[in-house]
Order: C-alpha cells, then sequence, then structure tokens
C-alpha cells in the first residue's frame, strides 16, 4: 500500500509543485482584481484546493493519453503509467476521483461558475490530443491554464467581463513562453515521435517568439492593471518581471535542455510577481 501511494503521488507530481503554481498565480490575481480588493477565505481556498486537484487529474489524463509516446522521451519514460507500474484504468480512476472532489469545490460557488466548470474541463480533456494535429498545440493548453481567470470573475461577479477576457489573453502569451522553453527540452525526440509542438513549429525562432510572448503577457496585464496599481508596486513588480525575462533569455538562447527545463520550472515566481503587485498595490477600479 505504501508503494501504490507513492506511485499516485508520482503520476500527480506532486514533488513537483511549478504545475499547479503556474494555474494558482493568474486565478488569485483574477479573484483580486474582480473582487476589488480581499476576495474572502472561501474563494482562496477553493481556487487554491481546485487548481491542486485539477492540475493533478490532468496529469492523470495526459499520461495515459501519452504513454505511448512518452516511452521514447528521455524526460518521460519513467512516468508510472508509461514504465508499466500503474495500470491504465487505475490512473483514469485516480484522475476521475481528484476531478470530482474539484468539482465538489465549484459546486459551492455560483450557477455562472459552475457552467463554466464544464467548458474548462472540455478544453483539459482535449489538450493531450491536441499535440496530435495542432502546429501550435501550447496554444490549446494556454486556453486551458488559463480558465481559472473567467471562472474567477464567474465566482465574485456572477459575470465575465471584457476585462477578465483580455487577462486571458495576456495569460495565454505566458502559457506560449513557458510552455515553449518545456517543449525546447523534447524537441528532438518530439521530432522523432512525430509529436508536434511550437518548440518545433517556431524552429529557429524559438528564442526570439518566447521573448515576444513573455512582452505580450507583461504588456498587456501591466496595460490592463496599472492605472489600478500604486505606483511604487507598479514600478518595483515592474522591474523585477522584466529582470525575469531577461534573465530566461539567458536560459534559453544556447537552447541546451538542462537551461530550457529550469527557466521552465522557474516560471511559477514571474506569475507569483504579478500576483504581488495586484495584492500589493490595489487601488480599486479597473
Amino acid at each position: 500500500m505504501r508503494e501504490k501511494i507513492f506511485l499516485y503521488l508520482d503520476l500527480i507530481r506532486w514533488n513537483r509543485p511549478a504545475g499547479w503554481l503556474l494555474l494558482l498565480w493568474p486565478s488569485l490575481a483574477a479573484l483580486w482584481v474582480a473582487a476589488d480588493g480581499f476576495p474572502g477565505w472561501h474563494l482562496l481556498v477553493v481556487f487554491t484546493l481546485g487548481t491542486i486537484l485539477m492540475r493533478s487529474a490532468g496529469c492523470c489524463l495526459n499520461d495515459v493519453a501519452d504513454r505511448k509516446f512518452d516511452q521514447h522521451v528521455k524526460r518521460t519514460a519513467q512516468r508510472p503509467i508509461t514504465s508499466g507500474r500503474l495500470g491504465v484504468k487505475e490512473a483514469l480512476a485516480v484522475g476521475a476521483v481528484l476531478a470530482l472532489m474539484a468539482f465538489g469545490l465549484v459546486l459551492t460557488l455560483n450557477t455562472v461558475t459552475i457552467a463554466w466548470s464544464f467548458a474548462a474541463l472540455g478544453v483539459a480533456v482535449g489538450y493531450p490530443y491536441a499535440k496530435r494535429y495542432v502546429a501550435m498545440p501550447q496554444a490549446v493548453l494556454g486556453v486551458a491554464f488559463s480558465f481559472g481567470i473567467p471562472m474567477a470573475y464567474a465566482a465574485v461577479q456572477g459575470q465575465v467581463p471584457l476585462e477578465a477576457g483580455g487577462l486571458l489573453l495576456g495569460n495565454l502569451f505566458w502559457v506560449l513562453a513557458y510552455d515553449t522553453e518545456y517543449a525546447m527540452v523534447d524537441r528532438d525526440d518530439d521530432i522523432r515521435i512525430g509529436m508536434k509542438t511550437s518548440a518545433i513549429t517556431l524552429g529557429s525562432w524559438d528564442v526570439p517568439a518566447i521573448m515576444g510572448f513573455y512582452a505580450a503577457y507583461l504588456g498587456i496585464w501591466f496595460w490592463l492593471l496599472g492605472s489600478s496599481l500604486d505606483d511604487t508596486a507598479l514600478a518595483v513588480t515592474g522591474t523585477l518581471a522584466v529582470g525575469q525575462v531577461a534573465w530566461h533569455y539567458r536560459l534559453i538562447r544556447g537552447r541546451t535542455r538542462e537551461g530550457c527545463f529550469k527557466a521552465f520550472r522557474m516560471n511559477h515566481w514571474l506569475g507569483l510577481t504579478l500576483l504581488v503587485a495586484v495584492v500589493w498595490g490595489w487601488r480599486g477600479g479597473v
């Protein structure tokens, strides 16, 4: 039983929290903006636990969908399903339980948020298969990873205004940036097995494109939120954010596996920086 528990924890990447932090920070920032300040402990707990549960459920589905491809990728060959240590049905059962637990949390919110949760689930289920057919599947992931933003607005306001769409668009560019860094790690293996990724599609334009994605992300978010932030908070967090992007350039410009993987793993600090900007500097009114 102890061994089985460790397999489940490995399946949901429990020892790699960067994945759910990448989803959590923009969702909490959107909650803060939508509520025009502190959104209340209930919403913070629901969105935090829900994010962790759904990211874990997504790992189960993704590993089942990619199990035959993962056998041929150095980084993923020893995952529990791919290595045969965990069965497909058992992994799907774990994912279903986690998703139902997350849905139970959503049921404590309003009907608009519940409706948006079904759309979020549909995109999340479709993403693993997009990698077979879409030249830039990271864009699909960007939508999936940004659904916490409209759901936050729905939970607070009972509607999803245009500003939520703008923040979602900006966040999508951030996902394109960090998941292209991630895809650069496996590019050689993905080419060999016929997988489609943004790193392959962009080719030698990968690094310039990533820098452009980062610029679009920061530009959209600070353009939408900057007038509502305290000048000091805006200056400090803006400088920190730009500095992190410059550091990412240094990590990925050589296109090494180690540098690109480190850049991906450290991305949650950029999301946290923008959350700090909102929490620290919020003056109200977008």
